[in-house]
């Protein structure tokens, strides 16, 4: 099953170069395992509720166990610092649905412990 590294990064006006340096490097830390930018900043976007002056950023994987891989692996924490030193956020890594998920599913399942208490 699909899943995703999500970044909600709040950078900083000066771009530092260890930044630049871990942008020019990630690619080679996700191409082990099948990770691939699905959005990267978003530069043109909108917030219908709420604010988000953060910077977002989706990598998808073919699968939770690669997402966490591609994490743990030395390549990337060695990258970590290079952006962590210099801009805050959080990271994320989360599962995608099962082909075929319908938020049905989920209603019937919050319906059936409602009823059960």
């Amino acid at each position: 099953m699909t899943a995703y590294a999500l970044g909600n990064l709040r950078p900083t006006a000066d771009v530092h170069e260890d930044v630049v340096v871990y942008i020019e490097r990630i690619q080679d830390t996700l191409d082990p395992f099948g990770g691939r930018f699905l959005v990267h900043g978003a530069p043109r976007r909108a917030v219908p509720e709420g604010s988000w002056p953060e910077a977002l950023v989706v990598i998808g994987f073919p699968s939770f166990a690669d997402a966490r891989a591609w994490y743990d692996s030395p390549a990337y924490q060695e990258l970590i610092p290079l952006r962590s030193r210099h801009m805050d956020g959080d990271i994320l890594l989360v599962e995608g649905v099962p082909e075929g998920y319908h938020p049905s599913m989920t209603a019937r399942a919050l319906r059936t412990a409602r009823s059960a208490e």
